[in-house]
């Protein structure tokens, strides 16, 4: 078996059988399974890919157990050489996963590699993640990916040729089996948002580097599995500070600082935004509200869920 496809879903019926689509019309030339891990979805997903897709492996959690728990579970059952992970919400395009195999079966050195994540009008998604780092924290990433793009590839680069980064945007991401039996799965400490990135972490230092494959181009309705609801930036602050603390103890409470004021510049901002329109921006008076409750979620020692 060259690939297992993984999907993890929850609440996105319709979106998860947009990319099953995909895979069954544009993976070519290759030998795939397909693994669907629902975590408790209660809009009839698991029923729905069992009758349009009788083939598929379903896991059906009792519980949302989380992105990373999701897929180390058919991780750990997987056939193939190499596991595709992908959202809900990704689109492949005719000869993307063909690419992505393409490389990893030619560059043997590499652990991991992602695609061009495109928005529905065709235009780039950055696909690409940095490591947190002091200056990645306190300065703003566009900023730093128009000073040092070599150092901080983008959505502003147009590359041909595949390139080394530091990780890889989860949305699309193949990762070599050997590299998995080598470091790891997935660790669960991180429920959803940056288990990619320190797996991308654990597989450099391990000697398996992450690389873009930018011909390899992937559809993603961007935010549309996860929402941008309070609770999601709420778990994505709250798995930040689990990467910072495993991978940086001692620089930790520097680096909780800077980012704690970094939110209380950005509040400020927004306050002042809100007084200049009068309040009557809608978006603008919700970006306050969200940063005012991420705040008090800090003061209250960063509880595991907020109060909405």
């Amino acid at each position: 078996m060259d690939i297992s496809i993984i999907v993890v879903s929850y609440n996105t019926k319709e979106l998860l059988l947009g990319c099953l689509a995909s895979i069954f019309e544009t993976i070519k030339g290759i030998s795939f399974e397909v693994w669907v891990v629902d975590n408790n979805s209660t809009d009839g997903t698991v029923e729905a890919v069992r009758e349009q897709y009788p083939d598929i492996n379903t896991i059906k959690n009792r519980e949302n157990v989380g992105f990373a728990a999701a897929n180390n579970q058919a991780l750990r059952q997987m056939n193939g050489q190499y596991a595709l992970l992908l959202n809900t919400d990704t689109v492949l395009t005719n000869g993307a996963v063909k690419g992505l195999y393409d490389f990893m079966e030619g560059t043997p050195e590499a652990g991991m590699a992602c695609g061009q994540l495109l928005n529905r009008d065709g235009s780039r998604q950055n696909s690409i993640a940095n490591f947190p780092t002091l200056p990645t924290l306190f300065c703003n990433e566009t900023v730093l990916r128009i000073l040092m793009p070599e150092r901080f590839p983008s959505k502003r680069m147009e590359y041909i040729s595949p390139l080394k980064v530091d990780s890889c945007i989860g949305a699309c991401l193949m990762v070599r089996k050997e590299a998995v039996d080598d470091v790891g799965f997935f660790d669960e400490q991180y429920f959803f948002f940056f288990e990619e990135t320190d797996w991308a972490y654990r597989m450099k230092l391990g000697g398996w580097p992450a690389y873009f494959v930018p011909t390899a181009k992937i559809f993603h309705a961007q935010g549309k599995a996860v929402g941008n609801s309070l609770d999601s930036r709420i778990m994505f602050y709250r798995s930040r500070y689990v990467f910072l603390k495993k991978w940086h103890p001692h620089s930790y409470p520097l680096f909780y600082a800077v980012i704690f004021l970094r939110l209380l510049v950005n509040t400020f901002l927004s306050f002042m935004g809100l007084l200049f329109t009068l309040g009557l921006k809608d978006s603008i008076k919700k970006r306050f509200i969200t940063y005012v409750k991420l705040i008090i979620w800090h003061l209250l020692g960063c509880q595991e869920r907020a109060t909405t």
